[in-house]
Parts: C-alpha cells; structure tokens; sequence
C-alpha cells in the first residue's frame, strides 16, 4: 500500500493542522513510504515556522507560507507535483456559521483553486478531506464542504486533459484533533467544571487522527475518480464521553468527579444532534470495501465506460446511510478503552 508514495513529489495543504501535519510525519518518518520530495503549505506563520524546524534536517522537506485562496500561488508550487492532499479548511462550525463568506472564500472557491493548480500541472492525483456534517447539511461548514466534494467529482468527470484523478474523503469527529471536545472537556475537568455540553442526546461518530491519516493515505491507493471515500466509524455520546472523561480525569487533577458538574447550554446555530456517514440517495450508488464505504459519482458523463473495482469490496449493496441517533452507541467501558488505547488524554 506504500508503493504509491515511492519517488513521487507530494503537496500537503493545511500542513499545520492536526491531519496534515500527521500525513507529512508519516510521510518523512516512515521508510516504507519513501517519497522524493514533500511540499507543505499552510497561512499559519508561526506553525508553520515549528514544523519547518522539525524537518530542518530532512531535505525532502519544504514548506511555505501560502493560502489556498491564491490560485497563482498554487499553481506555481504544484509544478512537479505528483499527489496532492488537501487538508485545508475553516472548519469549526460556529465560526463558519458567522462568516459564511470566508467560508466560501477558502472551503469552495480554495477547493475550485486546488483543482485548476492540479490540472494545469498534470498532477497525478487529488484528495480531498471532508467531512460526515457534509451530509445533508445544515450549517455553513457542511455545504461548503459538500460543495467542495461535489466541485471533486466533477473535475473528475471532466478530467480529460490533464488525466487527474480526484476523490474525496468524509471523516466523522477526529477525537483528540485541534479544536475537538476532548482537549476543551480536558481543559474544563482541569479547571474543576463546569463541563458545558450542548444537547445531553447529542450523537457523534468518532475516529482517531491515525484513523483520519490511515483513510486518507488509503484513498489515494485506491481512488479510481470521483469517488468519496467514509471510513467505519462508531458512535458515542458526547455526555457519555463528558462523564467517562470526568471519571478518568478529576483525580489526577485533584477534583473529586461528584464535585465536576455537566452545564447543559444548548445547541449552537447550525449545529445537529446527530450526524449521518451518507444520505438517502448516497445509498444507492454506495459500496462497502473490508474499512471504508465508496460512494461512487453520482455522473460519469465522460467516463461511462469506467468499472470501479476494488480488491477488498464487501458488497454492492447499501441500504443503511449510517446515522449516528440510530446506531449502537459505545458503552463508558469502551469509550473509556478507546481514549487509553489511542493516547488521548495525553500526560
């Protein structure tokens, strides 16, 4: 599955973010991936300068300071390009929510941009990191990331010049990523509560960065076109995680857990008490494979002819969109276990 990655020159947007900056590790740490070259690029001055420092000694290493908002920019640093990974985005839906424009600015017309810069190098291939709030959307986020998905598949479908291959790939709630309930509820406990959580029926599917890399590095194995790539996920409840966290936590910083209490605040503007992996009609072109479900394009007017294969399909049939109020949900014995194991507490 590394043979992909061997002596090809890679492009990393959004290289400071918790995902992105985990692909270029893996990338430059890992001998089996061996690329020749890696490109990061990120808005973010100050990070970006730390994560240069990691990488001094590696000289496949550059990085720079650019946004994808940009089109003459990426053009220019994607020439030689093989493999784009574009991580990229404003994604906290609250913020979104008050600045839809921005929103589009980076999460569409950044995509629309990604897109031309690839296609007049000729790179190879495109992946795109989405998200499972793209799903039958209700906040600003979730449709500029459902457009940026859609503007994928369509740069596939019309990729008769350049022979780009792009997909996309949905990622559910990346449990211990920047930004993400676990280091806020962390922070709460630390503080002695008061633990604020929005809705008590609040439903999330779950995954760990390694999963979110593991996914997106897959996708680029196997991505035929147009595809969009959901990892399986399971689901939690978020005051379940509120109380297991506090059970593991308030002692270590010496609270006792009776004394950590849970604010109910409600739910913010476009926020959704569950979330769905596909919806209805997604189903109905949907594939499950041995990890992952592959939501085929939905048009494929200048590629009628393709047969999308893969060595690891389950079924062809689909018929349950996966939403996470309907789902088993994790026990606190398994929540529990799933922060152990993956390291998210941290020291």
């Amino acid at each position: 599955m590394t043979q992909q990655f061997k002596n090809k020159s890679i492009l990393i947007t959004g290289v400071c973010g918790t995902v992105g900056s985990e692909i270029m590790r893996i990338l430059l740490d890992k001998e089996a991936y061996n690329p020749s070259f890696v490109i990061g690029l990120d808005n973010n001055e100050s990070e970006l300068f730390f994560i240069d420092q990691r990488f001094l000694d590696d000289p496949r290493a550059s990085f720079h300071i650019a946004d994808i908002r940009d089109r003459d920019v990426l053009v220019r640093l994607m020439q030689g390009v093989n493999l784009v990974f574009h991580c990229a985005a404003l994604k906290h839906v609250i913020l979104c929510e008050r600045s839809p424009y921005e929103s589009v600015q980076t999460n569409i017309i950044g995509v629309h941009n990604i897109i031309h810069a690839a296609e007049a190098n000729s790179v190879d291939k495109v992946i795109f990191t989405s998200s499972d709030k793209a799903v039958n959307p209700t906040n600003v986020m979730g449709t500029s990331k459902l457009m940026g998905e859609r503007l994928m598949t369509a740069a596939s479908n019309t990729a008769n010049k350049s022979n780009t291959t792009y997909a996309s790939t949905r990622f559910g709630n990346v449990l211990g990523s920047n930004g993400s309930v676990v280091p806020i509820f962390k922070q709460q406990i630390k503080n002695g509560g008061p633990i604020t959580l929005t809705d008590p029926e609040m439903t999330r599917f779950v995954m760990t960065v390694e999963q979110s890399v593991k996914l997106v590095l897959n996708s680029a194995n196997i991505a035929q076109g147009g595809e969009v790539f959901i990892t399986k996920m399971p689901v939690l409840k978020i005051s379940d995680l509120a109380e297991v966290m506090i059970n593991l936590l308030a002692e270590k910083y010496g609270h006792k857990p009776q004394d950590i209490t849970i604010n109910v605040i409600g739910s913010k503007p476009g926020e959704k008490l569950y979330e769905e992996l596909m919806s209805d009609e997604e189903t109905s072109r949907a594939l499950e494979l041995s990890q992952f479900f592959a939501v085929l394009p939905a048009f494929r007017d200048l590629h009628s002819d393709s047969v999308y294969q893969y060595n690891d399909l389950v079924t062809e049939h689909v018929d349950d969109p996966y939403i996470s109020s309907e789902a088993t949900l994790m026990s606190h014995q398994e929540i529990e276990d799933f922060l152990l194991q993956n390291d998210l507490l941290g020291s």
